[in-house]
C-alpha cells in the first residue's frame, strides 16, 4: 500500500506595522485634509493609521482603544464644533461620566481656528480639557493653528515632530503592557511639559536673524515671530513696495493674467548696486525663493473618476437636496448704499408668505443658500475647456486604484445634475486654493516655469509669497487658473478639492414680536450702530428712528468713524467706534448683563469690530465686578456659554 506525503513549507510571520488611529472634525474639509495627509504617510513612517472621521462611532470605540489617538479638529461658527464632531462633544461633555472614564488613552490634538473670530480652537480646546478630565494623557503637544495668519505655520512643524512622538507613545505603551508602568507623561521625550519643536521661519535658506522659532506647547506666541517676513539682501524700492501680510491685497486682472503688488528690489554684491530689478508677483519670485531647494508636501492621490455623458435631462435652476430648505421670491431688492461708499450694501426682502409654519425668534438665524454667479461660471466652463458640455449630466464614482483612506464621493455632489449646476449649486467657486490643490495642480501645468512657481508657493519656503500673493488677497481658484494659463487641471480634480457651497447665515430681529404679542412685557432693548459717513452709509436711518419712536427701540447710539470735522465741531472726544459708546454705557449695560440676565448680539466685521467690541466687555465686566483680567474674560465665556453672547460675524 503506498503513502504519500507532503512538505508544507514553514510560514514566515507577517510584518504588523504599529497601528494608531487617526480621528477628524472637520467643517469646510481642512481638518479632514489634514487628517487624510496623516494616515497616507503614515506607512512611509513603518505605520499603520485606522481613519475615521469623529461622527461614525461604528468605526472606533475610544473606551476600549489601546493605541495611541490623534485628534484634527476645526472650530466652526461661535466658536462651536463642526457638524461631523458635535455627537462627540455633546458624548464626552457628560457629566455622569467617571474621571477615570478615559485612563486608558492616549493622545495628540491638533486644533484648527481663527484668530479673527472669537473662541479661537474653541472646539479643539473644549475637546482637549475633557479629555484630560476623564483621565487621558497626552503623549505630545496640542497645537492650535492659526487660518488668520497662516494654519501652516502652526501645522507643518506640528506634523513633522508627530512622527517620532507617536513611535515613542507606542514604546512606552509596549512597555507597560509588559508590566514595566511606564511613566508616560514624565518619561517621553515628546511630553506636553517639555516638548520643543522648531518652526520654519518664512526666510529659510537667507541669512536672516529669526533663522528659527521653538515652541511649547502654546504655539500661538510663536506667529508673530515667524509670519512677518522679510526680504533680506535686498533693498526695497521706495516706489513699489508690497503690502504688509495683515493688508488684503486687491487682485486685478491684466492681458488675462492676475497682477498682484509687486516688489521691486536691487540686488547688492558688496558695496555695489546691481541695476537689474527684479519684481516679485503672483507668478513670480525673487532669487531667494527661486534659487532655493524646496520641500514640497507630498502629492494628494487622486480618488475620483468623473465622465461627462449627454443624457435628456430636465434643466435644473434649484438645489436638488431641498430637505430643510424652503424655496422663497426676492420680493424687492434696493441698494442702500450711495455710490461713492466704500462698500455697497444691498436691501434684499425675502417673501416668506408661502411657507406659514416658518417660526423664528429674535437672534435666529436665516441660512440663505446662494447660488455662484453665471458669469463666474460661465468663466470657469471656459476655462476648464468645458463650455460645449455644460449641459452634459456629471457620473462621480471612487477610483478603483485609489489609495487615499477613507476615500468616499462628496455627499454634496449630486449625481443627477448637469456640469452647470454642479459648478452653480454645488462646489465653493470662489474658494482661496489650498496648498494641497496647488502641489496637485503642479502635475497639470505645462510650461516649467509656471511649474517651478506652483511648486514654490505650496513649499515651506515659500509660505510668505503663499499668505502674501494667494491667501491674503482671496484669490480664488479660477484667478489662479487665469494667471497659470498652462495648467489644465481634469474635472475630477475640482471635485476632489473644491469645497461644499455654504449658506450665509443671517440674524432674525430687534419689532415682529412685538406686533404679535402687544400685551407682553418687554425689557429695555439698546442698539449700538457704526458707520463711516452719517450721509452716506447710515443705514435704515428713518426706520431705526422710527423704533425709537414706537418703543420697539429704547435707546439708539450711533457713531460715524470718518466724519472727523462733524466730531471735532461737536466734541472732541465724541465715541469713533462702537466699543466707544459701550464703554460710555457700561454701567447700564452691565446692570442688563449681569443683573437682569439680558442678551447681547453683535454684527458686523469679525477681525475689527467684533474683537474690540469684545475687548471692551471684557474691561467693562473687570471695572464692575472688580475682576482680574482672565476672571473677566472666564465670565464673559460663561456669557456665551448660556447663549447671551451671540455673534454674528465675518472675515
Amino acid at each position: 500500500m503506498a503513502s504519500y506525503f507532503g512538505y508544507m513549507p514553514r510560514r514566515m510571520p507577517c510584518e504588523v506595522k504599529p497601528r494608531f488611529l487617526v480621528l477628524y472634525g472637520s467643517q469646510k474639509g481642512q481638518a479632514q485634509s489634514i487628517a487624510e495627509g496623516i494616515a497616507e504617510e503614515a506607512g512611509e513612517h513603518g505605520l499603520l493609521a485606522d481613519l475615521s472621521c469623529l461622527d461614525q462611532t461604528e468605526k472606533y470605540n475610544l473606551e476600549r482603544e489601546n493605541a495611541p489617538v490623534v485628534f484634527i479638529v476645526s472650530t466652526t461658527g461661535d466658536g462651536e464644533p463642526p457638524d461631523n464632531a458635535l455627537k462627540f462633544v455633546k458624548r464626552i461633555k457628560k457629566k455622569t461620566l467617571p474621571s477615570d472614564h478615559y485612563k486608558h488613552l492616549c493622545y495628540a490634538l491638533l486644533a484648527l481656528g481663527d484668530t479673527n473670530y472669537a473662541n479661537f480652537c474653541n472646539c479643539g480646546k473644549t475637546i482637549d480639557c475633557r479629555l484630560q478630565e476623564l483621565g487621558a494623557k497626552q503623549f505630545y503637544a496640542t497645537g492650535h493653528a492659526d487660518d488668520g495668519v497662516g494654519l501652516e505655520l502652526v501645522v507643518d512643524p506640528w506634523l513633522e515632530g508627530l512622527w517620532e512622538a507617536i513611535k515613542a507613545a507606542l514604546s512606552n505603551m509596549a512597555s507597560d503592557r509588559e508590566g514595566h508602568q511606564t511613566d508616560l507623561a514624565r518619561e517621553s521625550p515628546d511630553s506636553p511639559s517639555d516638548v520643543k519643536i522648531n518652526l520654519l521661519s518664512l526666510t529659510d535658506n537667507q541669512k536672516s536673524d529669526s533663522a528659527g522659532v521653538s515652541v511649547d506647547t502654546d504655539f500661538k506666541s510663536a506667529f508673530a515671530a515667524s509670519s512677518s517676513a522679510s526680504v533680506t539682501q535686498t533693498t526695497i524700492s521706495d516706489a513699489r513696495t508690497a503690502p504688509p501680510a495683515e493688508s488684503p491685497a486687491l487682485v486685478t486682472q491684466t492681458g488675462g493674467t492676475a497682477s498682484l503688488p509687486t516688489i521691486a528690489a536691487n540686488t547688492q554684491t558688496g558695496n555695489a548696486v546691481s541695476h537689474a530689478v527684479l519684481e516679485a508677483s503672483l507668478t513670480c519670485s525673487l532669487p531667494q525663493l527661486s534659487e532655493s531647494s524646496l520641500n514640497v508636501p507630498a502629492l494628494p492621490p487622486p480618488f475620483l473618476d468623473v465622465s461627462l455623458q449627454e443624457e435628456s435631462i430636465e434643466e435644473i435652476n434649484a438645489p436638488l437636496n431641498k430637505e430643510g430648505l424652503c424655496e422663497v421670491a426676492v420680493s424687492r431688492a434696493v441698494q442702500l448704499t450711495r455710490g461713492d461708499s466704500v462698500k455697497t450694501a444691498l436691501l434684499l426682502e425675502l417673501d416668506i408668505s408661502a411657507h406659514p409654519t416658518m417660526t423664528y425668534l429674535p437672534g435666529d438665524s436665516f441660512d440663505v443658500l446662494c447660488p455662484n454667479r453665471d458669469t463666474e461660471v460661465d468663466e470657469m466652463l471656459h476655462r476648464l475647456g468645458l463650455q460645449d458640455q455644460r449641459h452634459h449630466c456629471v457620473h462621480v464614482s471612487l477610483r478603483k486604484d485609489t489609495k487615499k483612506k477613507g476615500a468616499q464621493v462628496p455627499a454634496y455632489i449630486s449625481q443627477n445634475g448637469t456640469l452647470e449646476y454642479l459648478l452653480t449649486w454645488c462646489l465653493e467657486i470662489r474658494s482661496v486654493p489650498k496648498k494641497a490643490f496647488l502641489r496637485a495642480l503642479v502635475e497639470c501645468t505645462g510650461d516649467t516655469k509656471q511649474k517651478r512657481r506652483l511648486q514654490e508657493l505650496c513649499s515651506k519656503q515659500g509660505a510668505a509669497d503663499y499668505n502674501l500673493y494667494v491667501r491674503d488677497p482671496s484669490l480664488s481658484v479660477l484667478e489662479l487658473l487665469t494667471a497659470f494659463p498652462s495648467c489644465s487641471p481634469p474635472l475630477s480634480l475640482l471635485l476632489e478639492h473644491l469645497p461644499k457651497l455654504q449658506p450665509r447665515p443671517y440674524s432674525a430681529a430687534r419689532e415682529k414680536e412685538r406686533q404679535t404679542n402687544p400685551e407682553a412685557a418687554f425689557g429695555e432693548t439698546w442698539l449700538f450702530f457704526g458707520c463711516r459717513h452719517k450721509d452716506r452709509d447710515y443705514l435704515f436711518r428713518e426706520e431705526l428712528e422710527g423704533f425709537v419712536s414706537s418703543g420697539t427701540l429704547s435707546h439708539l447710539k450711533v457713531c460715524f468713524s470718518r466724519d472727523k470735522q462733524e466730531e471735532e465741531t461737536t466734541s472732541p472726544a465724541a465715541p469713533r467706534y462702537v466699543q466707544h459708546n459701550l464703554l460710555l454705557n457700561r454701567q447700564h449695560i452691565t446692570d442688563i448683563l449681569l443683573k437682569e440676565s439680558g442678551c447681547l448680539y453683535v454684527c458686523g466685521d469679525a477681525k475689527n469690530m467684533a474683537k474690540d467690541v469684545n475687548d471692551a466687555l471684557v474691561e467693562m465686566i473687570r471695572a464692575e465686578l472688580q475682576l482680574d483680567q482672565l476672571d473677566a474674560m472666564k465670565k464673559l465665556a460663561e456669557l456665551k456659554e448660556e447663549k447671551r453672547y451671540l455673534q454674528d460675524i465675518w472675515g
